[in-house]
């Protein structure tokens, strides 16, 4: 006798289901795995929910001192420039490493403002695979998701930002000072990309943001704002 097989995608899974002939029996079996719920409420609870994460997460750290205050996220000296912030502070010359650091976290707060239309753009491109994937996937697959989609993107538009935040706040001049006042003191100049090194600091910070608030509306009922998104994730069993 044959067999009837297909394939589901689910998380990072890919699972052979036997006895399924149609695409419309796999979303069935999700549909009771997840309260009734049709394929398309799944996608569109789920695009609700990134929506107001991304939203809330580039509104915080877009804000003054949204990276320079959060501690889990402030932007400091690069690991290769530690031994010449130590060594300036030493030398007393402590506030202008901390005028450079100051200006870097304003140019990351400054470049964050336009992350909100890039995952705009990325909600809107999720299908209901990508749906079910993050609805059944970990703790952070809808961060993952954003990660995949809009790293590229968000470099693209974040470093021009950053370059010229770091000219407006004078950040390149800090910075220029900081290495120009070691080098006198050292037989190995430093030379580092600081417009590069913000903007990969400025979308780790946004990303972790992004992961915090995917918690919340994983499993803390109190974030769910919408009947939309109680009815969606409070079917996950969080």
């Amino acid at each position: 006798m044959k067999r009837v097989f297909c394939l589901l995608v689910t998380g990072s899974l890919l699972l052979l289901l036997p006895g399924c002939e149609t695409a419309q029996q796999v979303l069935g079996g999700m549909n009771t795995q997840t309260g009734g719920l049709s394929s398309a409420e799944i996608t569109a609870g789920l695009k609700e929910a990134l929506s107001i994460g991304t939203q809330n997460s580039s509104n915080k750290l877009s804000a003054v001192d949204g990276f320079f205050s959060n501690a889990a996220i402030k932007i400091l000296m690069p690991e290769e420039a530690q031994k010449v912030e130590s060594t300036l502070r030493n030398l007393g010359l402590g506030s202008l490493v901390d005028k450079a650091i100051l200006s870097m976290n304003r140019a990351a707060e400054e470049a964050s403002k336009s992350a909100t239309p890039i995952f705009v753009n990325a909600v809107k491109e999720m299908t209901i695979t990508d749906a079910l994937g993050i609805l059944k996937g970990g703790d952070y697959a809808a961060t993952d998701y954003f990660k995949s989609r809009t790293t590229t993107p968000l470099t693209n538009a974040f470093k021009p930002v950053i370059e010229k935040a770091l000219a407006t706040t004078d950040a390149t001049k800090y910075w220029n000072d900081v290495f120009s006042a070691y080098n006198k003191f050292s037989s190995k100049p430093v030379n580092t990309d600081l417009a590069g090194y913000v903007t990969e600091r400025s979308l780790t910070g946004l990303f972790y943001e992004i992961g915090q608030e995917e918690q919340k509306i994983r499993k803390d009922p109190a974030a769910r704002v919408t009947s939309l998104l109680k009815k969606v994730f409070g079917s996950t069993g969080s």
